[in-house]
């Protein structure tokens, strides 16, 4: 397997990546890449185990990322191991997790002939060449979780169909690029527009497969939030997280944040497709919830994202000190309206302590938080954690249930031995 990456900072070098996914081991780009990635596993036994009916899974590596554990090869599915989480807000872009829809995605991308199209009810249609784009507008940064919406679904009780996640279908990271709402205005959007669909470069392999497409209601495509970013974490995006250009939409779930992103569509009515009308949706009431093994009368498209926190500084089973101060750590996050509080609780939910928050990177983004404690009394401890945000927003002790294994956010739970 040979695949080069050229830095993009020299001007004199702006090819990258054409050549990044020319697999010449086999006539089959797709199968040499999951072949490589099998080839490439490991059973460290320091790695973070991620355990559900099939075993453990390994950890795999693709070009331009560590390893990373498996969820599937085709399209390729790769969670973050979580011991990355405790390793600063911000998730490295070669451990920030990869999730396709369909398995027929490009292998190799030429920036210099890749183009963005605007069409629909637009007054001036667009091709946007990636320059075009890149001043079009004055770039914004902003730091925002990307987070799939099944992830930790293989907690869910009783099990959903779905593949089952662990706790590493998300990563934090700052992304730079254009408000998308700059694209559309250099279009012109006509009057009576209702939605803006996107699509990017992945393909079906069977024509009976829905193409993967979303929407966004216009005032949201018109706000300030969404964007069309070229930049993660200072450099290009990765190739597998969307090079060259992928949708931004702080706040939202990450199946909304098309990558690859090679045409926006403005429409008059509600989109109808098969991602926006049968997948990814929620019970249409107030805790998108239903009983555990029911079916919901109503549905809606999934949206933003709840609140969320979980300890990262340690996992279940580690044996703790008695009478020695344990500082732990966490992250905590929401949908946009800004963590503004974290608890603790050592002893099972029967005493809370509220935690330090750290640096405010930006209401999208994870914050983190310490507390330094003590255990007086051996055997096994409870620890559990519970953020809530500006808006009021909590977290349940009791987790919800839908049938899609989506928008999990309960109070999490570490079982632990004092010794």
């Amino acid at each position: 397997m040979k695949f080069s990456f050229v830095d993009t900072c020299n001007p004199g070098r702006r090819r990258i990546l054409r050549d990044a996914f020319t697999l010449a081991l086999a006539a089959s780009p797709l199968a040499s890449l999951a072949r490589a990635a099998s080839d490439t596993r490991t059973t460290d036994t320091n790695a973070d185990e991620v355990t559900f009916a099939a075993g453990p899974r390994p950890l795999v590596q693709y070009p331009q990322k560590r390893p990373l554990t498996l969820v599937t090869t085709r399209p390729p599915h790769l969670e973050t191991p979580f011991s990355v989480f405790d390793q600063g807000p911000i998730t490295p872009n070669d451990a920030f997790f990869v999730r396709y829809h369909l398995a027929n995605f490009p292998l190799s991308i030429d920036p210099d002939s890749y183009r963005l199209t605007i069409k629909g009810a637009v007054n001036t249609p667009l091709s946007l060449s990636l320059a075009e784009l890149k001043t079009l507008a004055d770039p914004v940064e902003m730091v925002a979780v990307n987070q799939c919406s099944g992830n930790s679904r293989g907690f869910f009780t009783p099990r959903v169909f779905g593949a089952q996640l662990g706790n590493g279908s998300m990563g934090n990271a700052r992304w730079v690029g254009v408000p998308l709402r700059a694209v559309l205005d250099k279009a012109g959007v006509k009057a009576g527009a209702r939605q803006v669909t996107f699509r990017g470069l992945d393909k079906p392999v069977l024509a009976s497969t829905p193409e993967f497409i979303k929407a966004l209601d216009i005032g949201h495509a018109m706000d300030d939030e969404p964007m069309i970013a070229w930049s993660m974490n200072g450099t290009d995006l990765p190739f597998l997280n969307g090079y060259p250009i992928r949708l931004v939409v702080p706040g939202y779930f990450g199946t909304y944040w098309v990558k690859h992103l090679s045409e926006i569509n403005v429409i008059d009515h509600m989109d109808d497709g098969f991602f926006m009308a049968k997948g990814y949706r929620v019970p249409d009431n107030d805790c998108f919830c239903v009983a555990p093994g029911t079916i919901p009368a109503m549905t809606q498209p999934i949206s933003r994202l709840p609140v969320r926190s979980f300890i990262t500084s340690i996992k279940h089973g580690d044996v703790l000190p008695r009478d020695q101060e344990v500082t732990l750590k966490g992250i905590a996050f929401d949908g946009g309206a800004g963590i503004n509080k974290v608890e603790v609780s050592i002893d099972g939910g029967q005493r809370w302590r509220e935690a330090r928050l750290g640096q405010d990177l930006g209401r999208f983004s994870f914050r983190e938080w310490t507390l330094p404690v003590s255990f007086t009394h051996q055997g096994t401890a409870r620890l559990m954690v519970r953020a809530s945000n500006r808006a009021g927003e909590s977290q349940p002790l009791q987790a919800d249930w839908n049938p899609g294994g989506y928008r999990r956010h309960v109070v999490e739970t570490s079982h632990v031995t004092i010794a």
